[in-house]
This record gives structure tokens, C-alpha cells and sequence, in this order.
């Protein structure tokens, strides 16, 4: 699987990482600087300020605005993170300890709240008051999404539902990503459109093929228990197609009825998942989300950055974690 299209923007990446070691300065509390220090060694993709890059380099935006925009992004991604694993529990995250596996839940909080700041901060500094508005919104959307998934989600075991929450979750994101990086570069609003339907669908197809690693994928590698999901109640698109094609399958029915607590029977249905055509399905799908993304950039193929936004929407299908 290539992923040249890292290639272009190591450089600006790097010095995305070195701006948000830096936002925990010596004028803040020392355990700032190691928690943020913490989050930036368990490394990462990297994929949203890789979008931030190609995005703007391909419309000739700014370099220092498109790292400061990056470095935003991915900040704004890790309070998410930090903020997620509180209210999951989880205690690892890519194999590294998570903050609140060392620290009380109110420190956890306030650490998030911290980054949710300086990103908040860092989009500021673009100087573009649309910019600000949208980096808003969207951090609107993303915790909103959050409270659906806590409220009104444990097993409801239908697309709407399903494609809201993960359009929030991440695709959201992904889409503000590559619309504010054109908006530094480009007045052009079809272009602004173009590459803001490129964000979605990938971000959408990224969300999918998580899910369906839950599945398919090896615990050591994708960083939780397989399964996970569908075990927390949680219904995704591959249990979706399941449920659909098996309405008389005994699990899926406790499943409907909130007896995602029986884990006996919950792993069960894991299993029934994963032998079925349903984990085919749900890649399928997320394969069309990338066929709409490519369709939307079809203007611009005639730049470097095209060919590394098409390697990075291939990428999000075929990796395995």
C-alpha cells in the first residue's frame, strides 16, 4: 500500500508538531507541557494536516498559514481524543497509556479543555474571520455528535442515525480540513465546494473503514478489543448490514432491545458479523464515499497535489488500522 503522498508535506508536518509542543510553554503548568509531550509521541497519521497541506499548496495558500491551520486541526482532533477516551475508559490508545489511565478524570478534562483552547487559538491566527466561524461549528458538530452517541444511540440499529453520528464523529473534521485550507488560498466558491465534498467523502469513508477494522481487524494493531463498538452498544455500518439481511437472528434482536450487556451474546454476534457478507458490504460502501471524492477533485487533475489527494483516498480503503 503506498502512502507517497505523505511525501510533499513531511516538512510541514513536522513543523506542525514542533508549533503545538509549543503552545504548552514555559509560561503554562509543567504538567501541561508533559501531557501534551505524551499525546505527541503516540504518534499518529497525521492525515487531517496532511489534508490541510495538499489542500492549500494546491491553490498556492500561504505556508505559515497552513501550518498554523494544521497545527489547529490536529489539536482540535487530540482534545477529542483526550475528551473520548475519558468518557470511554479507555486506558490505551495505539498501545500508549491514555491520559486519564494516569490522571484523575477533572485533570483529564481540564487538559482537554487546555488544547481545545490553543487550537481554538491557532485558528484564530489564519487572521480570516470565516475561518474562525467554521473551526466553531464544527467543534459545535463534533460535540454534539458526542452527546448523541452517550444519549441516543446504544443500540439503534439504523443508517440515519448511524451516518449522523459518524459525520460528526470524523467526518466533520475531515471536511473542515480541506474546505479551510482551500478558503486561505481561493475566493472561488466552486472550488471551496469541490474541496469541501472531497473532506466529507473521505472522512466518511475513513469513519466506515474503522468500523469495520473493529471487525476484521487485529487487537495489538488497531489499539481495542475487536468488537468494541457493537460490545458498548454501539451499532455500526457493518452490524447495520448484518441486521438487515438476518431480522430473525436472536442476537440482533437482543441487540434492538438493549441487551447489549449480555456479552456472551454480543460476542456471538461479533462473530456472526465477521463470517457474513456484511464487512464486504460496508467497504463497498466506503470504497463509493472515495469514488465521490475523486469525482469532485476531477477539475484540478492536472497538479502534484491531485495525485496525492487521490493516494491519500485510496489509502483510507485499503489500510488495516
Amino acid at each position: 500500500m503506498s502512502t507517497t503522498f505523505f511525501t510533499p508535506v513531511q516538512d510541514g508536518i513536522k513543523e506542525v508538531e514542533q508549533l503545538m509542543r509549543a503552545q504548552a510553554g514555559n509560561d503554562h503548568h509543567p504538567d501541561l507541557r508533559a501531557a501534551l509531550e505524551h499525546l505527541l509521541s503516540a504518534g499518529g497519521k497525521r492525515v487531517r494536516p496532511t489534508i490541510v497541506f495538499l489542500a492549500g499548496n494546491m491553490f498556492d495558500a500561504p505556508h505559515e498559514k497552513l501550518v498554523t491551520l494544521g497545527a489547529a486541526v490536529e489539536m482540535l482532533h487530540t482534545a477529542t481524543l483526550v475528551h473520548d477516551d475519558l468518557i470511554d475508559g479507555s486506558l490505551l490508545r495505539r498501545g500508549i497509556p491514555t491520559l486519564n489511565a494516569r490522571w484523575s478524570p477533572a485533570a483529564t478534562v481540564l487538559t482537554g479543555d487546555f488544547l481545545f483552547g490553543r487550537a481554538a487559538k491557532l485558528a484564530a491566527e489564519a487572521d480570516y474571520l470565516p475561518l474562525m466561524k467554521l473551526f466553531a461549528e464544527t467543534l459545535t458538530v463534533i460535540v454534539n455528535g458526542e452527546l448523541t452517541q452517550m444519549f441516543a444511540a446504544k443500540g439503534i440499529i439504523e443508517r440515519k442515525n448511524y451516518y449522523n453520528r459518524i459525520y460528526a464523529k470524523t467526518a466533520s473534521l475531515f471536511e473542515m480540513s480541506a474546505l479551510a485550507a482551500t478558503m486561505i488560498g481561493t475566493e472561488n466558491e466552486t472550488v471551496r465546494l469541490s474541496m469541501k465534498v472531497y473532506g466529507y467523502e473521505i472522512g466518511m469513508a475513513f469513519q466506515i473503514m474503522d468500523d469495520v477494522l473493529d471487525f476484521t481487524g487485529e487487537q495489538a494493531t488497531v489499539g481495542k478489543p475487536v468488537g468494541s463498538d457493537l460490545l458498548n452498544g454501539l451499532v455500526t455500518l457493518p452490524a447495520i448490514y448484518f441486521a438487515e439481511s438476518h431480522p430473525d437472528n436472536n442476537e440482533v434482536k437482543l441487540l434492538a432491545e438493549g441487551g447489549w450487556g449480555n456479552t456472551e451474546k454480543m460476542e456471538q454476534l461479533v462473530k456472526s458479523i465477521q463470517s457474513s457478507k456484511a464487512i464486504g458490504h460496508a467497504t463497498d460502501e466506503a470504497s463509493e464515499h472515495i469514488d465521490k471524492a475523486l469525482d469532485a477533485i476531477k477539475p484540478f487533475h492536472e497538479s502534484a497535489e491531485y495525485e496525492a489527494l487521490v493516494g491519500l483516498a485510496h489509502y483510507i480503503v485499503e489500510r488495516t488500522f
